[in-house]
């Protein structure tokens, strides 16, 4: 994804909120603002605008 492997690593266990799109640590079950339990891990990839 970058130019630095050791950022890309730390973005990639990272999950967020699908309901208040908060930033979670993996593995985490709940959302800690939220609560929610409806996550997404990061995505790995830039996406491109058409």
């Amino acid at each position: 994804m970058g130019k630095f492997a050791l950022a890309d690593e730390q973005l990639g266990r990272i999950v967020i909120c699908r309901k208040c799109k908060a930033r979670n640590h993996a593995g985490t079950l709940k959302c800690r603002k939220c609560g929610s339990v409806y996550l997404r891990p990061k995505r790995k990839e830039k996406r491109v605008k058409k």
